[in-house]
């Protein structure tokens, strides 16, 4: 029994044998190239991540305020407005601002994970410069390392997260999937 080839050229066309191999024969299925892309569910879980760590940061922030910095004039209110800020930065990643605010959606959501990333980093930067030097007439003591730690970790958690759905969203053009 001899199978014939497919008429767009198979196997037997490019080894030049001129026999159709078994595989030719076989009907298969084409896949879109939409179909054959990977899904976006791990850049929205890059993004869930990365606004659960501003959320921290804002949390950590809102804790040393209350029981370390509140007497302190300049710190104790910044760390206020830290809070504040991430609190509000956090709840426009998480929310759907993609399906709310329509064509403006995605630019929106570029400025809240661009914010993020900010905010992660200036609380990072200012808390390495006050425990080496004072900053606006303050050098950290030391009060509470776990959460300075926890700080830290929120903070560096929040800058790898969202750089990575950045670089997917801007420099990979990846699939992504919206809540």
């Amino acid at each position: 029994m001899r199978l014939s080839a497919r008429p767009h050229g198979g196997v037997a066309e490019k080894n030049g044998s001129g026999r159709p191999e078994l595989f030719d024969a076989l009907p298969t299925r084409r896949r879109s190239p939409a179909a054959s892309r990977p899904p976006g569910w791990p850049w929205l879980g890059a993004r869930l991540v990365g606004a659960l760590a501003v959320l921290a940061i804002g949390a950590v922030h809102l804790y040393e305020f209350d029981h370390f910095y509140s007497q302190i004039p300049t710190i104790g209110t910044l760390f206020f407005l830290n809070f504040l800020g991430a609190t509000a930065i956090a709840l426009g990643l998480l929310a759907p601002v993609e399906r709310i605010a329509g064509r403006y959606g995605s630019t929106l959501l570029l400025a809240f994970v661009l914010a993020g990333i900010a905010i992660a980093g200036t609380a990072f930067a200012f808390l390495l410069i006050s425990e080496q030097t004072p900053l606006f007439g303050f050098q950290e003591p030391g009060y509470d390392p776990s959460g300075i730690a926890a700080g830290r970790g929120a903070e560096i958690a929040a800058m790898v997260f969202l750089t990575a759905f950045l670089i997917g969203r801007l420099g990979l053009k990846a699939p992504m999937r919206r809540w």
